[in-house]
């Protein structure tokens, strides 16, 4: 059994980009387009947000490829208006080669007490051997997915336009959001507010969750 820490890669974009493209469709409403200038955007999607005018967020997309527990895409896949593409546990055989022969958990960082650790861990573990052995026994992976637990680490990939991932981000990064969850995200927004703070600067998150327990975050060229 592996056990690895979570993930989050972000396909690279220009914030300012996408924030004049909003800002352009935006225009049509009012046939206002010899008022762009080089940050009229800022003004107009501000008053657009004040104004609960959100629908012009929807021309622009972005998509992030996660690896986390099998938990956290449980939660995300609650959100309608996203696409994922999510590692099936149908059709991953983890006693195969590809798999390392072995079952990948995803560390639960915010699990601090020892004694409580080390019980998580026998308990995978267990759920390991016993993954295995109905595989030696023929079982099929519909059956062994049974035992599988929250914890199995798997890759996902996630596309939202920005009103939904405004959304997404603002519902799954407090503080009574499972810390799976907020592992990934919290990281995400400070990194959407970074890049295009007129979008999401308004948004609050769990400033008590620790930063240890925060996710590696990359940009990416293009997410394989």
């Amino acid at each position: 059994m592996r056990i690895v820490e979570p993930w989050i890669k972000v396909e690279k974009f220009d914030g300012v980009k996408i924030m004049k493209k909003i800002e352009r469709a935006c225009r049509t409403c009012y046939r206002s387009e010899g008022k762009i200038t080089e940050d009229s955007y800022k003004n107009l999607i501000k008053n657009c947000l004040n104004k609960g005018h959100e629908s012009v967020l929807e021309h622009e997309k972005i998509t992030v490829r996660i690896y986390n527990d099998v938990g956290s895409y449980k939660d995300l896949t609650r959100h309608r208006f996203a696409s994922f593409s999510v590692e099936s546990t149908r059709y991953c055989s983890y006693n195969k080669d590809k798999f390392g022969n072995e079952i990948t958990v995803i560390r639960p960082a915010y699990i601090e007490d020892k004694a409580i650790y080390e019980a998580w861990k026998e308990g995978m573990e267990n759920c390991e051997k016993t993954y295995m052995k109905m595989k030696d026994l023929g079982a099929t992976n519909d059956m062994c997915r049974e035992v599988l637990p929250h914890s199995t680490a798997a890759e996902y990939t996630m596309t939202a336009n920005i009103r939904e991932w405004k959304h997404i981000l603002s519902l799954r990064t407090t503080r009574n959001v499972h810390p799976a969850i907020r592992q990934v995200l919290i990281p995400l927004l400070k990194y959407f507010q970074a890049e295009m703070p007129e979008l999401f600067g308004d948004i609050a998150y769990d400033q008590d969750f620790k930063e240890a327990y925060y996710a590696k975050l990359t940009i990416e060229d293009e997410i394989e």
